[in-house]
């Protein structure tokens, strides 16, 4: 389910019919892409409330869900991306990147995390702990061609880096319980480990130690259209 909590539509008639397909299918896994809105590029007075009342329903309902924010949308488009005044068709794009990158693992035979059930075993702690943020590189912009190839240690620092989070929120103040990176390419197996230990050492405080190995790494072998790795 992909929705915006800033509307009526999105946040009142996107949960609702959450909670309807979670009481017709309780044993299928729910996953949502939830645009959540922000105070800096708001256009909607009750956006606000829309989007406290409509949290709770994530939280009861489903299984995994993703959030990206319309602040950081904007900001990667202005900022990382150069472009003076972004489209909703601009936004569309990352968006679409990112669920086609979390969904990868689904799409293409014998990945890790290959199903949503699976995903949710490695990411979730607790049951209503599943909000997850997510990262995205490298960063290009619509009809934009990458003409040089990136090396996965750039790859792991701009995933991590806040300026390519689609959720405008600061993960230096908090804690990551856990992480998974969907690597996608030719890419060397251990290379992305090597690399995944090396962010795990240096922000080791940003981790929690209460849960062990819970920094997931996948590979899959195609890569997205239009990126060579």
């Amino acid at each position: 389910n992909t929705h915006s909590l800033g509307g009526g539509t999105g946040a009142g008639m996107g949960t609702l019919l959450i909670s309807k397909i979670r009481e017709e299918f309780p044993d299928r896994m729910m996953a949502t892409f939830s645009v959540v809105p922000s105070p800096k590029v708001s256009d909607t007075v009750v956006e606000p409330y829309n989007a406290t009342l409509s949290v709770h329903q994530l939280v009861e309902n489903s299984d995994e869900t993703f959030c990206i924010d319309n602040e950081a949308l904007y900001d990667i488009c202005m900022r990382t991306l150069k472009l003076n005044n972004p489209s909703y068709g601009d936004l569309n794009h990352l968006v679409s990147a990112v669920m086609s990158g979390v969904t990868t693992c689904l799409r293409f035979p014998g990945q890790l995390n290959s199903d949503l059930r699976k995903l949710a075993v490695n990411m979730v702690p607790f049951p209503r702990l599943h909000f997850f943020m997510v990262g995205f590189a490298p960063l290009t912009s619509r009809g934009a061609h990458s003409f040089r190839a990136v090396t996965v240690p750039e790859l792991t620092q701009q995933m991590f880096d806040p300026k390519n989070m689609m959720a405008a929120s600061d993960f230096r103040n908090g804690r990551y319980l856990t992480c998974s990176a969907i690597f996608r390419g030719k890419v060397s197996m251990k290379e992305v480990e090597d690399q995944m230990r090396n962010v795990q050492n240096k922000n080791n405080s940003y981790f929690v130690e209460w849960i062990p190995n819970n920094v997931q790494t996948a590979l899959c072998s195609i890569p997205p259209r239009g990126l060579k790795m």
